[in-house]
């Protein structure tokens, strides 16, 4: 997809790494992942399915719902495979055009996801503090402008990454801290310039990911707001229950990301495969967790799932 000239330049690709310090633990680590993955695929899978094929689900909510099933489909999709053949096949190389291709789809996906979720506290935000005007709103065209933007806005921002790298020779160690490519962790290993990139790199995480996690903090605000001033103590509780599943969805999105970039800067110098574990838990919990939260959590999904199971055994 991205191509390169690496003339003057000693590499033409890059090592991933498996997780240090569990060489020994392989086998165990495998089908773990294993798990994870087939449980990634068939729970948003059948999200997807779900709000896909039942009209009654066709609203704002349920659809910004699907688009973050298939985030999570899509980051799994980029990430673990390159996990597992590590693990199985000890196939650690990726050329440059590979590396930057799976780098740009983590970070559009990544970033995409963060998108949808601040579209889901807006949708919770609007709900709670607004009902009566609700679906006059948040209408289908509202929504699908949404997600249009959300799309472009992710694209733009996502576009000139790997072309700023095409730019870069690298000339020293060519072994990446992770199973997979990520933007900050390639450029540190470039013997040029990289500050056209390093800048490029935080406008962007600033200007996505940081800005939204600002915006669903005071998305909650004005919510938490607006459920104190509830008179009745039952009504308080319905009002903040609609929003039980959507907090989960943040809390496993954001947690994994502040924790590493914590211990980073403030903390005290940990084992390499503590900041390896963690980086990964950001890419495979949240694609694992979600669909199960929103099954469990949410009785218009259940229900629909429930249907569409025993449909299928009825039909068996």
């Amino acid at each position: 997809m991205f191509l390169m000239n690496s003339t003057n330049c000693i590499f033409s690709s890059f090592l991933v790494t498996d997780i240090p310090g569990l060489e020994a633990v392989h086998a165990g680590v495998s089908i773990l992942f294993c798990a994870m993955f087939l449980i990634t695929l068939v729970g948003n899978v059948t999200i997807i399915t779900v709000v896909w094929r039942e009209h009654s689900l066709h609203v704002p909510m349920y659809l910004f719902l699907a688009m973050l099933a298939a985030s999570d489909l899509g980051l799994s999709l980029v990430t673990i495979p390159t996990m597992l053949r590590i693990l199985w096949l000890d196939a650690r190389e990726l050329t440059f055009p590979a590396c930057f291709t799976q780098m740009f789809f983590i970070h559009t996906f990544q970033i995409f996801e963060s998108a949808v979720i601040l579209s889901m506290a807006f949708d919770r935000y609007v709900a709670i503090s607004h009902p009566l005007h609700y679906s006059s709103i948040l209408t289908h065209r509202v929504t699908s402008r949404i997600a249009m933007v959300l799309l472009v806005k992710t694209l733009m921002t996502q576009v000139p990454a790997p072309i700023l790298l095409k730019r870069l020779c690298f000339c020293g160690s060519n072994v990446l801290s992770h199973s997979y490519c990520l933007h900050p962790d390639i450029i540190k290993l470039s013997c040029s310039n990289t500050r056209v990139n390093s800048m490029y790199g935080l406008f962007v995480v600033l200007s996505t990911m940081g800005l939204d996690f600002l915006l669903i903090l005071l998305s909650y605000m004005l919510i938490l707001k607006t459920v104190l001033s509830i008179a009745s103590h039952g009504g308080r509780l319905k009002a903040l229950n609609t929003c039980i599943s959507h907090l989960c969805a943040v809390v496993l999105f954001f947690t994994p990301m502040i924790c590493l970039s914590m211990l980073h800067r403030f903390g005290p110098r940990l084992p390499s495969h503590v900041y390896v574990t963690m980086a990964n838990m950001h890419f495979l919990i949240p694609p694992v967790m979600n669909p199960i939260v929103y099954v469990v959590k949410t009785k218009q999904i259940r229900d629909k799932v429930l249907k569409l199971f025993l449909k299928k055994q009825t039909v068996e």
